[in-house]
């Protein structure tokens, strides 16, 4: 897991934006590898439902971020992922390759998709990131390549301005006010990151709330509980005013997340402080005493 917790899991609770600056060179990206659940997830998603995660905002034209984007993958990662001199993209580890017009051999997934989705589609294979388009002139995201969203859908977010992305949000008042200083600062020329957690019932990548139907928390809720985080990063494209926001789904089992009592205190700290709001946003109502009580014993257990 490359969650950091200690700075991800704060005391008390606040739905706020959390960023920090990314130093010079830190990766951002994390190839797939054959056979991985990230891989399988993806290709699941993007053969029975593409259309519900690759999106594009009427009359926006993606081709320069996401050509800044392979560029930036094709730095980052030269093993998994190559920009070819006739403009191919290919993902040497997964032998896939898909031509400037679409063109792909060998994959029956990749051909199956409308030409002009298959190169974005080979990025989200290649890659455990899904992504999405910072247009920092509109506060919007007029892009998104997401397989594998947390309890959100896709169609609600495209084309969407900032305000209205973050309407369902919970106890959202410090992420409103930030949304414009926000999206001017991830298109800037700074690269950003930050983390998202959440205890879940969910234990798959892809918790699409129409694909995926979780069953309500039994009253045993921790041995049933998984650690479900995101990192996220903005890949900085300031002459374009865009950025790639870049989100990294990560599940475990709730028990093994924990590596020390103090983790398990700081998590019950944390849930312990949100509010009644936050707690039915993120379906923890129920759970939250059970939940209080198991961490209680894990952090006493030094």
């Amino acid at each position: 897991m490359t969650f950091d917790f200690t700075h991800a899991v704060a005391v008390p609770f606040r739905m706020q934006p959390g960023l920090r600056k990314l130093a010079a060179g830190s990766p951002q990206l994390t190839p797939t590898a054959p056979g991985s659940a990230h891989l399988l997830a993806k290709r699941q998603v993007l053969q029975t439902d593409w259309a519900h995660a690759l999106l594009c905002a009427p009359g926006f034209d993606a081709t320069p971020a996401l050509t800044a984007l392979a560029a930036h993958a094709a730095r980052e990662h030269p093993r998994a992922w190559a920009v070819a001199a006739n403009g191919d993209w290919h993902a040497p580890a997964l032998g896939l390759r898909v031509g400037p017009d679409g063109d792909c051999h060998g994959d029956a997934l990749l051909s199956a998709l409308p030409a002009p989705w298959r190169r974005a589609a080979l990025l989200a294979l290649a890659f455990e990131e899904d992504f999405a388009i910072v247009d920092g002139a509109g506060a919007t995201l007029p892009w998104l390549a997401v397989c594998l969203p947390s309890h959100w859908r896709p169609t609600d977010k495209i084309g969407r301005h900032f305000s209205e992305i973050h309407a369902p949000v919970a106890d959202n008042a410090l992420l409103q006010a930030a949304g414009p200083r926000l999206f001017k600062l991830v298109c800037g020329p700074d690269t950003w990151e930050r983390f998202v957690w959440n205890v879940s019932r969910y234990r798959t990548l892809d918790a699409h709330p129409d694909r995926v139907h979780a069953p309500p928390w039994p009253a045993d809720a921790p041995a049933h509980a998984w650690w479900r985080t995101e990192r996220q990063t903005f890949i900085p494209l300031p002459h374009l005013q865009q950025a790639v926001f870049t989100i990294r789904v990560q599940t475990q089992p709730l028990a093994d997340a924990l590596a020390t009592p103090a983790q398990a205190q700081r998590l019950h700290d944390a849930i312990a402080s949100m509010s009644p709001a936050v707690l039915a946003y993120r379906s923890l109502a129920a759970p939250r005493n059970a939940l209080l009580a198991w961490l209680a014993e894990r952090a006493a257990a030094a």
